[in-house]
């Protein structure tokens, strides 16, 4: 099997567990609603991403060992509608206006970079120094952090963002840093490093430039 395969199940079984819940616990309420939508939509779209532009990193065959506690570590995502759901909190519009507004950002941010990675790539292979990636080497997962920081601020429990910190840490950095180094054989890597940031955007101010503007200006 492919570890996709593992990846594609838990995101098409978000939205029926989602359900199950609100079934299971008789929670009807705004935050359940929302959480379904955002991520049930988020599961889906992954689903299409999946079939229409796959990530080669998830093309790789595995085990079908591996795909089960690949499958049983994705299940950790789950805490956060159980918690919602399970404790029947309603959060408040304020803060159902941020997540909103940080899944939306982040949907957009993830799947147009990943998008324009794989069409680069399938025309023309090379280092990506344009567009998502002109001053962010790892768009695609700022994205996915912004999408899972939603879900954490519904569910209102410190546990979902130990989880996303732990994926963060566990599978998002070591996966960019291996992305660093296999970049790291073209010889423009290191300028392209320079002024882009690995996770946030990194927006330099060319003072140097300015000055010089302003000087031949005055002159």
């Amino acid at each position: 099997m492919k570890i996709k395969h593992a990846i594609d199940l838990h995101k098409g079984l978000t939205t029926f567990v989602i359900v199950g819940l609100m079934i299971g616990y008789q929670n009807f309420s705004l935050g359940p609603w929302v959480y379904l939508a955002l991520h049930g939509t988020y599961g889906l779209l992954w689903l299409l991403k999946s079939r229409i532009y796959p990530d080669r990193q998830w093309e790789q065959e595995i085990p079908l060992g591996t795909g089960i506690v690949t499958f049983g570590f994705l299940l950790l995502y789950w805490l956060a509608p159980f918690i919602l759901i399970s404790s029947g909190s309603v959060p408040p519009l304020p803060l159902v206006s941020v997540a909103i507004a940080l899944n939306i950002l982040g949907v957009f941010l993830h799947y147009t970079s990943d998008a324009q990675k794989y069409y680069t790539l399938k025309y023309h292979q090379g280092l990506i120094t344009e567009g998502f990636f002109a001053r962010c080497r790892n768009t695609n997962y700022l994205g996915e952090i912004l999408i899972y920081l939603s879900f954490a601020l519904l569910a209102q429990n410190w546990i979902p963002y130990a989880v996303l910190s732990a994926f963060v840490l566990a599978i998002f950095i070591p996966n960019m840093r291996k992305k660093d180094q296999s970049l790291s054989r073209y010889p423009e890597f290191e300028q392209y490093k320079a002024k882009t940031g690995l996770i946030l955007p990194k927006l330099s101010i060319r003072v140097s430039s300015n000055v010089s503007q302003v000087e031949s200006e005055s002159t």
